[in-house]
């Protein structure tokens, strides 16, 4: 069972709510919670035993990382950001994708190193509770901002 081959199921059946835009390989979303506004993550479109970037022909993997960093500039410029984190992670979902996270300061309250370090650093049960959770006109908004800006990209 993966959670990421499910997501894409459902954007390939209308029913993902946090879909944004498909691209060549593969799927933008805006995540479910959204302690870092604008946090968005870039689905591979394909899964099987291509779960490394190695794993991918040079061309693919070219592609993949290409669109990845129109989609970092995307959100950078939908939600203003200073600076961006970017993770490509996978002990929990083996899938490729890229989690995005557009930060600015002050972000992670007083943890890290006196409020600076990297997303991690912020409580997990903080950053993933159901308070982060977009509104139905929040998520639409940030939709609309996020697509806007890969409209310009593309």
């Amino acid at each position: 069972m993966c959670l990421i081959c499910d997501r894409i199921k459902m954007i390939q059946n209308g029913t993902n709510p946090y879909f944004v835009k498909e691209l060549e390989t593969g799927y933008v979303v805006i995540g479910d919670n959204q302690h870092f506004r604008g946090y968005t993550l870039f689905l591979y479109k394909h899964h099987g035993d291509k779960t490394e970037l190695f794993h991918l022909v040079p061309t693919e993997r070219a592609r993949f990382l290409e669109e990845m960093t129109i989609v970092a500039e995307a959100v950078s410029k939908a939600f203003g950001a200073e600076k961006i984190n970017y993770e490509l992670l996978g002990m929990g979902d083996a899938h490729l994708h890229w989690h995005l996270f557009p930060r600015v300061s002050g972000d992670i309250e007083n943890c890290g190193n006196n409020g600076r370090g990297p997303v991690w650093w912020y409580p997990m049960e903080k950053m993933y509770s159901n308070d982060n959770r977009p509104s139905e006109e929040q998520l639409a908004d940030m939709k609309c901002r996020l697509l806007a800006e890969l409209e310009k990209l593309i």
